[in-house]
């Protein structure tokens, strides 16, 4: 994107402080203009937002200094947007209306500061920005539960560059554009207890999917917060999917009601991963348990994008499903009851399923392989029956079948941000079962008692636990 319409992030050093202020500068943003002077108060985009009323703080207080209708922010669905972030408008492309002068330097967002210019005693101490979309053209009509983070950088405002990823799937702007915003709060230890927020106006560019965003749901503090006493992040209470951006410390209209030292942030510490926020779509996840210290943890739809899926499946109920893939090597059965430490229910399974092969198989040295993947019904018992129905041609040698719960908690798609980055891992998957049918002797592996080999001729049959091989224990 070119730095004619990219943003800035201004930074101030107020006299006799060591902290500064930031806000976007475009001009499609509201108060673009706005000066020192404009109000009876000092209200420039910079000016950081606490104890204010909703009129004072909702858009900066700068609904009444629009941008021209023609000045819109392009968002590049599945590209990177890159912004400015500076310390003053005379250190951005944008120097020309700052009355400055030319003060550009780089990389440096804040030439010649501190990085307490900008809120933080290092790299280490940023706290992210993000930016938050409402699919509504008519400003006037936008309230806080309407907008969805939709892109976070975890290290802002560390460089005066910054990139926020675009989801790829997010839908087009009604006619007449959207409207963004630009939200940060910066780390406790690096001033008071201040809000920024910026509104602009936006549109949408390169659009190819018309899935709307999930309702945004607040967020909530999961992650390690040893400031706190919390070493370890409790992935099952964090709040999945569409967020709201936060509001908080003001007179009225909060969402947020943190402590003075323990503000929110667009990090780990809120499960808001660094980068685009792929999974606020309606169709983003298949189950989303409401969040808890023990609750299991949400299901990513895998099939989002799939068109044609290249295996059939009978059998159908209301049951949770899994997923079923025939590869070359292995079976792999994790059926509800996998790991013991699991807060997932059981689901309700019929007792058997069948899967249909595809026509195409693929030769990989001298051996044949044939692969397949649907969702299917799980395993319910010792007694479940897979039919393996390849074509008459099929002379492989091997099928492998994976099977996971979507249901269980260790067959989960993993959901986003695992909360690494806080010093902390999402809980493991429970172990899942490994089982190897096979035509020859080989591998790692040891017959079960009991069981035979699954030889070409065999597979026209049906394939049953009794069939399968296990790992040496």
């Amino acid at each position: 994107m070119s730095r004619g319409v990219s943003f800035s992030l201004f930074f101030v050093s107020l006299a006799g402080l060591a902290a500064g202020h930031a806000a976007i500068w475009h001009p499609s943003m509201w108060g673009f203009n706005v000066t020192q002077q404009s109000y009876a108060y000092d209200n420039r985009p910079v000016t950081p937002l606490m104890a204010m009323s909703f009129e004072q703080w909702w858009f900066h207080g700068h609904l009444d200094h629009p941008p021209h209708p023609e000045d819109v922010y392009q968002l590049p669905a599945g590209k990177p947007a890159t912004f400015e972030v500076a310390c003053s408008k005379s250190a951005t492309s944008y120097f020309a209306s700052s009355g400055g002068g030319n003060v550009q330097s780089g990389n440096d967002p804040c030439p010649g500061g501190p990085p307490s210019a900008y809120h933080t005693t290092g790299i280490d101490d940023v706290k992210g920005c993000s930016l938050a979309i409402a699919y509504k053209s008519d400003v006037s009509q936008v309230q806080p539960e309407d907008f969805t983070v939709f892109s976070v950088n975890h290290t802002c405002v560390w460089n005066r560059f910054t990139d926020f990823q675009v989801p790829e799937r997010m839908p087009s702007c009604p006619p007449g554009g959207c409207i963004c915003a630009f939200f940060w709060i910066h780390s406790a230890d690096s001033g008071s207890e201040q809000n920024y927020m910026n509104g602009f106006q936006c549109n949408v560019t390169g659009s190819t999917s018309n899935i709307a965003l999930a309702t945004p749901k607040l967020a909530r503090r999961c992650g390690a917060d040893p400031a706190n006493g919390r070493h370890e992040a409790s992935t099952g209470n964090c709040t999945y999917g569409a967020k709201q951006p936060f509001y908080w410390f003001q007179k009225e209209k909060n969402n947020m009601f943190e402590g003075t030292y323990s503000p929110p942030f667009y990090n780990d510490l809120y499960n808001f991963k660094d980068g685009a926020q792929d999974d606020i779509f309606q169709d983003s996840y298949v189950s989303m348990p409401p969040p808890s210290p023990n609750a299991a943890l949400p299901v990513l739809n895998a099939n989002v994008g799939r068109t044609n899926p290249s295996v059939t499946t009978s059998g159908a109920s209301s049951a949770p499903s899994a997923t079923a893939t025939a590869t070359s090597s292995k079976v792999s059965s994790v059926i509800s009851t996998a790991g013991s430490g699991s807060s997932s229910p059981s689901p309700i399974i019929p007792a058997s399923a069948s899967v249909s092969l595809p026509t195409t198989s693929t030769s990989i040295s001298s051996h044949t392989t044939i692969s397949a993947s649907a969702s299917v019904p799980a395993f319910s018992s010792p007694f479940t029956t897979i039919h393996l129905n390849p074509t008459s041609s099929s002379s492989a040698e091997r099928i492998t079948l994976s099977l996971s719960s979507a249901s269980a908690s260790a067959s989960q798609i993993a959901p986003p941000n695992q909360l690494a980055q806080s010093g902390s891992t999402a809980s493991p998957p429970a172990p899942s079962s490994s089982r190897v049918c096979k035509s020859r002797p080989g591998g790692k592996l040891r017959k079960r008692s009991n069981s035979r080999f699954l030889t070409s001729h065999a597979r026209h049959g049906r394939l049953t636990k009794r069939d399968l091989w296990v790992p040496f224990s």
